[in-house]
Protein backbone atom coordinates (compact mmCIF):
# COMPACT_ATOMS: atom_id res chain seq x y z
CA UNK A 1 0.00 0.00 0.00
CA UNK A 2 1.15 3.65 -0.74
CA UNK A 3 2.57 5.31 1.88
CA UNK A 4 -0.02 8.84 1.71
CA UNK A 5 -2.43 5.41 2.06
CA UNK A 6 -1.65 4.41 4.68
CA UNK A 7 -1.24 7.83 6.32
CA UNK A 8 -4.42 8.41 5.54
CA UNK A 9 -6.21 5.57 7.18
CA UNK A 10 -4.25 6.27 9.94
CA UNK A 11 -5.16 10.30 10.09
CA UNK A 12 -9.11 8.78 9.61
CA UNK A 13 -8.95 6.53 12.70
CA UNK A 14 -7.14 8.86 14.97
CA UNK A 15 -6.43 13.09 13.57
CA UNK A 16 -6.72 15.99 15.45
CA UNK A 17 -10.35 18.17 15.85
CA UNK A 18 -8.78 21.52 15.77
CA UNK A 19 -10.26 25.07 15.64
CA UNK A 20 -8.39 26.17 12.44
CA UNK A 21 -8.81 22.59 10.66
CA UNK A 22 -10.78 22.02 7.63
CA UNK A 23 -11.04 26.19 6.95
CA UNK A 24 -9.62 27.48 3.67
CA UNK A 25 -10.19 30.82 5.00
CA UNK A 26 -6.37 32.20 4.86
CA UNK A 27 -6.77 34.84 7.04
CA UNK A 28 -7.37 32.50 10.31
CA UNK A 29 -4.79 29.52 8.68
CA UNK A 30 -1.93 32.19 8.49
CA UNK A 31 -3.12 33.52 12.29
CA UNK A 32 -3.17 29.74 13.80
CA UNK A 33 0.30 29.29 12.04
CA UNK A 34 2.20 32.19 13.66
CA UNK A 35 0.37 31.68 17.07
CA UNK A 36 1.41 28.05 16.91
CA UNK A 37 5.11 28.58 16.35
CA UNK A 38 7.13 27.72 19.38
CA UNK A 39 3.89 27.53 21.27
CA UNK A 40 1.82 24.26 21.96
CA UNK A 41 -0.90 23.73 20.65
CA UNK A 42 -2.71 23.52 24.00
CA UNK A 43 -1.62 26.77 25.16
CA UNK A 44 -2.52 28.11 21.10
CA UNK A 45 -5.73 26.88 20.74
CA UNK A 46 -6.96 29.58 23.61
CA UNK A 47 -5.10 32.27 21.94
CA UNK A 48 -6.65 31.38 18.55
CA UNK A 49 -9.61 32.03 20.01
CA UNK A 50 -9.48 35.11 21.39
CA UNK A 51 -7.47 36.78 18.52
CA UNK A 52 -10.44 35.47 16.56
CA UNK A 53 -13.51 36.62 18.47
CA UNK A 54 -11.21 40.28 18.94
CA UNK A 55 -10.32 40.44 15.08
CA UNK A 56 -12.70 37.84 13.27
CA UNK A 57 -10.82 39.49 9.63
CA UNK A 58 -7.70 41.03 8.75
CA UNK A 59 -8.89 44.48 8.28
CA UNK A 60 -10.17 44.10 11.93
CA UNK A 61 -6.64 43.47 13.22
CA UNK A 62 -4.69 46.12 11.26
CA UNK A 63 -7.45 48.85 12.14
CA UNK A 64 -6.94 47.91 15.99
CA UNK A 65 -3.22 48.24 16.79
CA UNK A 66 -0.27 47.25 17.24
CA UNK A 67 -0.64 47.43 21.28
CA UNK A 68 -4.03 46.25 21.38
CA UNK A 69 -1.89 43.00 19.64
CA UNK A 70 0.45 42.88 21.85
CA UNK A 71 -1.66 42.94 24.55
CA UNK A 72 -3.73 40.01 23.61
CA UNK A 73 -0.44 38.05 22.92
CA UNK A 74 0.63 38.58 25.87
CA UNK A 75 2.19 35.77 27.41
CA UNK A 76 3.06 33.71 24.66
CA UNK A 77 6.58 35.33 24.28
CA UNK A 78 8.21 35.76 21.26
CA UNK A 79 6.74 39.19 20.64
CA UNK A 80 8.85 39.63 17.36
CA UNK A 81 5.72 37.23 15.91
CA UNK A 82 2.86 39.61 17.22
CA UNK A 83 4.88 42.27 16.33
CA UNK A 84 5.10 40.96 12.44
CA UNK A 85 1.87 39.51 12.55
CA UNK A 86 0.74 43.25 13.12
CA UNK A 87 2.61 44.50 10.11
CA UNK A 88 1.62 42.01 7.97
CA UNK A 89 -2.22 42.23 8.88
CA UNK A 90 -1.70 45.88 7.87
CA UNK A 91 0.07 45.12 4.65
CA UNK A 92 -2.94 42.63 3.86
CA UNK A 93 -5.18 44.81 4.39
CA UNK A 94 -4.47 48.24 3.34
CA UNK A 95 -1.97 47.04 0.21
CA UNK A 96 -3.50 44.01 -0.70
CA UNK A 97 -7.33 44.80 -0.79
CA UNK A 98 -7.76 42.19 2.23
CA UNK A 99 -6.60 39.11 0.17
CA UNK A 100 -3.65 37.18 0.80
CA UNK A 101 -1.29 35.90 -1.70
CA UNK A 102 -2.31 32.63 -3.12
CA UNK A 103 1.38 31.11 -4.25
CA UNK A 104 4.27 29.42 -2.54
CA UNK A 105 6.72 32.35 -3.47
CA UNK A 106 3.81 35.32 -2.37
CA UNK A 107 3.21 34.16 0.68
CA UNK A 108 7.15 33.95 1.74
CA UNK A 109 7.25 37.77 0.99
CA UNK A 110 4.92 38.60 3.91
CA UNK A 111 6.71 40.06 7.35
CA UNK A 112 7.17 36.83 9.74
CA UNK A 113 6.17 34.14 7.26
CA UNK A 114 9.02 31.72 6.46
CA UNK A 115 8.92 28.23 4.52
CA UNK A 116 7.09 26.11 6.74
CA UNK A 117 4.09 28.73 7.63
CA UNK A 118 4.56 29.33 3.42
CA UNK A 119 4.02 25.93 3.29
CA UNK A 120 1.10 25.52 5.36
CA UNK A 121 -1.07 28.72 4.60
CA UNK A 122 -0.39 27.48 0.95
CA UNK A 123 -1.48 23.94 1.44
CA UNK A 124 -4.38 24.48 3.70
CA UNK A 125 -5.85 27.84 2.03
CA UNK A 126 -5.17 27.15 -1.51
CA UNK A 127 -4.63 23.53 -1.63
CA UNK A 128 -0.66 23.74 -3.10
CA UNK A 129 1.35 20.94 -3.05
CA UNK A 130 3.82 22.23 -0.92
CA UNK A 131 4.73 19.93 1.71
CA UNK A 132 4.35 21.37 5.94
CA UNK A 133 7.80 20.24 7.89
CA UNK A 134 7.77 20.98 11.80
CA UNK A 135 9.63 19.28 14.87
CA UNK A 136 7.03 16.55 14.58
CA UNK A 137 7.59 16.01 10.92
CA UNK A 138 10.97 16.07 11.18
CA UNK A 139 10.78 13.37 14.19
CA UNK A 140 8.69 10.98 11.68
CA UNK A 141 10.43 11.43 8.37
CA UNK A 142 14.22 11.07 9.81
CA UNK A 143 13.47 8.15 11.64
CA UNK A 144 11.33 6.67 9.06
CA UNK A 145 14.30 7.17 6.54
CA UNK A 146 17.17 7.24 8.60
CA UNK A 147 18.43 10.52 7.62
CA UNK A 148 21.03 11.62 10.14
CA UNK A 149 21.43 15.32 8.61
CA UNK A 150 21.07 17.78 11.90
CA UNK A 151 17.85 19.38 12.08
CA UNK A 152 16.99 23.10 12.06
CA UNK A 153 19.48 23.39 8.90
CA UNK A 154 18.82 24.82 5.34
CA UNK A 155 20.64 21.40 4.26
CA UNK A 156 17.93 19.28 6.61
CA UNK A 157 14.89 21.44 5.35
CA UNK A 158 16.24 20.94 1.54
CA UNK A 159 16.99 17.13 1.85
CA UNK A 160 13.13 16.60 3.72
CA UNK A 161 11.68 18.71 1.51
CA UNK A 162 13.04 16.73 -2.14
CA UNK A 163 11.64 13.72 0.06
CA UNK A 164 8.27 14.95 0.81
CA UNK A 165 7.59 15.98 -2.52
CA UNK A 166 7.69 12.82 -3.59
CA UNK A 167 5.50 11.34 -1.20
CA UNK A 168 2.92 14.01 -0.71
CA UNK A 169 -0.55 13.67 -1.80
CA UNK A 170 -1.09 16.15 -5.01
CA UNK A 171 -4.66 16.10 -4.80
CA UNK A 172 -5.10 16.72 -0.99
CA UNK A 173 -2.13 18.13 0.36
CA UNK A 174 -3.94 19.95 3.00
CA UNK A 175 -4.92 16.56 4.42
CA UNK A 176 -1.67 15.24 3.79
CA UNK A 177 -0.12 17.63 5.88
CA UNK A 178 -2.31 18.04 8.63
CA UNK A 179 -1.72 14.00 9.13
CA UNK A 180 1.73 14.39 8.77
CA UNK A 181 1.88 16.53 11.66
CA UNK A 182 -0.17 14.67 13.88
CA UNK A 183 1.11 11.42 13.09
CA UNK A 184 4.86 12.97 14.53
CA UNK A 185 2.67 14.50 17.73
CA UNK A 186 0.21 11.53 18.53
CA UNK A 187 2.19 8.16 17.47
CA UNK A 188 6.14 9.13 16.02
CA UNK A 189 6.52 10.86 19.62
CA UNK A 190 9.84 11.44 21.20
CA UNK A 191 9.37 8.41 22.87
CA UNK A 192 6.54 6.38 20.91
CA UNK A 193 4.92 2.94 21.08
CA UNK A 194 6.37 1.32 17.85
CA UNK A 195 4.38 -1.90 18.07
CA UNK A 196 1.12 0.32 17.36
CA UNK A 197 2.78 1.86 14.53
CA UNK A 198 1.47 1.09 10.80
CA UNK A 199 4.82 1.68 9.73
CA UNK A 200 6.91 -0.25 11.80
CA UNK A 201 7.92 -2.95 9.14
CA UNK A 202 9.55 -0.26 6.91
CA UNK A 203 11.37 1.97 9.78
CA UNK A 204 14.63 2.53 9.22
CA UNK A 205 15.49 3.06 12.95
CA UNK A 206 13.34 1.00 14.57
CA UNK A 207 15.11 -1.73 12.01
CA UNK A 208 18.73 -0.46 13.33
CA UNK A 209 18.00 0.40 16.79
CA UNK A 210 17.92 4.04 16.45
CA UNK A 211 14.51 5.18 17.47
CA UNK A 212 16.00 7.24 20.59
CA UNK A 213 19.16 8.59 18.48
CA UNK A 214 16.84 10.34 15.65
CA UNK A 215 16.55 12.77 14.73
CA UNK A 216 19.93 14.79 15.24
CA UNK A 217 19.45 17.56 16.73
CA UNK A 218 22.47 20.77 16.38
CA UNK A 219 24.24 21.81 19.70
CA UNK A 220 22.28 24.29 21.48
CA UNK A 221 23.16 27.71 22.31
CA UNK A 222 23.29 28.25 26.31
CA UNK A 223 21.63 30.92 27.35
CA UNK A 224 23.35 34.15 28.62
CA UNK A 225 22.04 35.45 32.29
CA UNK A 226 21.12 38.72 32.42
CA UNK A 227 20.57 41.00 35.35
CA UNK A 228 17.19 43.42 35.48
CA UNK A 229 16.50 46.10 38.06
CA UNK A 230 12.93 47.14 38.16
CA UNK A 231 11.78 50.15 40.26
CA UNK A 232 7.73 50.13 41.11
CA UNK A 233 7.15 53.86 42.38
CA UNK A 234 3.73 53.99 43.60
CA UNK A 235 1.77 57.09 45.00
CA UNK A 236 -2.02 58.05 45.21
CA UNK A 237 -2.93 61.09 42.86
CA UNK A 238 -6.71 62.41 42.47
CA UNK A 239 -7.80 59.04 44.29
CA UNK A 240 -6.31 56.61 42.16
CA UNK A 241 -3.03 54.70 42.89
CA UNK A 242 -0.30 55.09 40.46
CA UNK A 243 3.46 53.83 38.92
CA UNK A 244 6.07 54.71 36.42
CA UNK A 245 6.12 52.75 33.45
CA UNK A 246 7.31 52.99 29.48
CA UNK A 247 7.20 51.33 26.48
CA UNK A 248 10.32 49.67 25.47
CA UNK A 249 12.48 50.40 22.34
CA UNK A 250 15.59 49.08 20.24
CA UNK A 251 15.77 46.00 18.98
CA UNK A 252 16.60 44.39 22.32
CA UNK A 253 14.02 42.11 23.76
CA UNK A 254 10.05 42.99 24.69
CA UNK A 255 10.10 45.78 22.30
CA UNK A 256 7.03 47.44 22.25
CA UNK A 257 6.09 46.01 26.06
CA UNK A 258 5.46 48.47 28.99
CA UNK A 259 7.26 47.83 32.02
CA UNK A 260 8.71 49.57 35.17
CA UNK A 261 11.97 52.25 35.34
CA UNK A 262 14.90 49.86 35.10
CA UNK A 263 18.57 49.53 36.05
CA UNK A 264 20.12 46.50 34.38
CA UNK A 265 23.55 45.16 35.64
CA UNK A 266 26.26 42.73 34.14
CA UNK A 267 26.55 40.73 37.29
CA UNK A 268 23.72 39.76 40.49
CA UNK A 269 24.39 42.38 42.89
CA UNK A 270 24.30 41.83 46.83
CA UNK A 271 21.45 43.19 49.08
CA UNK A 272 23.38 45.91 50.30
CA UNK A 273 24.67 47.15 46.45
CA UNK A 274 20.73 46.84 45.91
CA UNK A 275 19.90 48.93 48.45
CA UNK A 276 22.71 51.90 47.85
CA UNK A 277 21.91 51.87 43.81
CA UNK A 278 18.34 52.18 44.99
CA UNK A 279 18.54 54.74 47.00
CA UNK A 280 20.96 56.19 44.30
CA UNK A 281 18.90 55.88 41.57
CA UNK A 282 15.66 57.32 43.57
CA UNK A 283 17.48 60.52 44.25
CA UNK A 284 19.39 61.54 41.28
CA UNK A 285 16.67 60.28 39.02
CA UNK A 286 13.18 61.05 40.70
CA UNK A 287 14.34 63.57 43.21
CA UNK A 288 13.12 60.84 46.41
CA UNK A 289 15.60 61.62 49.79
CA UNK A 290 15.59 58.53 51.84
CA UNK A 291 12.70 56.55 50.89
CA UNK A 292 11.26 53.19 52.79
CA UNK A 293 11.52 50.69 50.36
CA UNK A 294 11.66 46.58 49.29
CA UNK A 295 13.50 44.97 47.46
CA UNK A 296 12.06 41.29 46.04
CA UNK A 297 13.72 38.37 46.01
CA UNK A 298 15.09 36.85 42.56
CA UNK A 299 12.50 36.30 39.95
CA UNK A 300 13.58 34.03 37.69
CA UNK A 301 11.99 34.10 33.94
CA UNK A 302 13.21 31.66 31.64
CA UNK A 303 13.77 32.34 27.64
CA UNK A 304 15.10 30.75 24.39
CA UNK A 305 18.21 32.62 24.57
CA UNK A 306 18.30 34.77 28.13
CA UNK A 307 17.96 34.02 31.61
CA UNK A 308 16.47 36.96 33.01
CA UNK A 309 17.11 37.66 36.84
CA UNK A 310 14.82 40.21 37.82
CA UNK A 311 14.58 42.45 41.24
CA UNK A 312 11.49 44.38 41.87
CA UNK A 313 12.55 47.81 43.95
CA UNK A 314 9.30 49.02 45.65
CA UNK A 315 8.37 52.29 47.18
CA UNK A 316 5.07 53.94 48.66
CA UNK A 317 6.38 57.96 48.24
CA UNK A 318 3.87 60.37 49.50
CA UNK A 319 3.07 62.52 46.15
CA UNK A 320 4.04 62.36 42.79
CA UNK A 321 7.94 62.59 42.42
CA UNK A 322 9.52 65.90 41.49
CA UNK A 323 11.13 64.34 38.70
CA UNK A 324 10.55 60.95 36.28
CA UNK A 325 12.88 59.28 34.73
CA UNK A 326 13.26 59.80 30.93
CA UNK A 327 10.66 58.36 28.81
CA UNK A 328 8.74 57.13 32.02
CA UNK A 329 4.90 58.50 31.87
CA UNK A 330 2.49 58.24 34.72
CA UNK A 331 -0.10 55.00 34.84
CA UNK A 332 -2.76 54.13 36.78
CA UNK A 333 -2.22 50.95 38.67
CA UNK A 334 -5.88 49.72 37.26
CA UNK A 335 -4.95 50.68 34.11
CA UNK A 336 -2.24 48.15 33.93
CA UNK A 337 -4.53 45.39 32.74
CA UNK A 338 -5.39 47.70 29.61
CA UNK A 339 -1.41 47.59 28.17
CA UNK A 340 0.97 45.04 26.71
CA UNK A 341 3.41 44.04 29.38
CA UNK A 342 5.97 40.93 29.80
CA UNK A 343 4.51 37.57 31.07
CA UNK A 344 7.48 38.74 33.81
CA UNK A 345 5.90 42.01 34.89
CA UNK A 346 2.55 40.03 35.09
CA UNK A 347 3.69 37.44 37.23
CA UNK A 348 5.12 40.24 39.68
CA UNK A 349 2.03 41.82 39.49
CA UNK A 350 -0.18 39.09 40.52
CA UNK A 351 2.20 38.19 42.95
CA UNK A 352 1.63 41.28 44.57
Amino acid sequence: MAFSDILDIWYTDNGRSLPWRGINDPYRIWLSEIILQQTRIEQGRDYYRRFVEAFPTVADMAKAGEEQVLRLWQGLGYYSRARNLYATACHIAFECGGRFPDTYEGLLQLKGVGRYTAAAIGSFAFHLPTPVIDGNVYRFVSRLEGITTPIGTDAAYNEFESLLLHLIDRSRPDRFNAAMMDFGAMQCKPHPDCSQCPFADRCNALATGRVDMLPVKPPRRQPTDRHFHYFDIRWDEDGHECTLMHPREGNDIWRGLWEFPLIESSRKLSRKALADMARRFLADEMGISDPAFTISDDHTHQLTHRTIHAIFIRAKIGQKPARMPQKSIIVPVEKIKNIPISRLIDRYLQEL
